[in-house]
């Protein structure tokens, strides 16, 4: 795969275009893999200063929409709530290719790819 390096406003102009779509949500977390299906209606980001512990992240990027969710044991289960989260931190790569974004960061991989029916 071809892939280039987006800073995060590049990467937040060309996701937001795929408002509307629906997308497939890869997460690789040490030996996890899950995979959401979604209707993405919109995006937005948070800023959480007031952390319990290091394992929640300081910024996300909340994709809001409907969809179901599947494991690694082939589960398929609604989604828990209207939005999916993906945790950012400074040093997050963001990443193009061609059909799908890729969001390397220090716990995991998560791959947001458009779904054409």
């Amino acid at each position: 795969m071809n892939e280039r390096n987006l800073s995060i406003e590049e990467f937040n102009e060309l996701l937001q275009q795929w408002s509307g779509n629906t997308i497939r949500i890869t997460k690789h977390e040490l030996r996890d893999q899950d995979t959401v299906y979604m209707n993405l209606d919109h995006i937005d980001y948070s800023k959480d200063t007031r952390r319990m512990d290091d394992y929640e992240p300081m910024h996300a990027l909340h994709l809001h929409g409907t969809g179901r969710t599947e494991t690694d044991a082939h589960n398929v289960q609604p989604l828990p709530s209207t939005y999916y989260e993906i945790p950012l931190e400074d040093s997050t790569q963001y990443q193009f290719g061609e059909n799908h974004f890729s969001l390397v960061t220090e716990r995991g991989t998560y791959t947001i790819q458009l779904i054409h029916y």
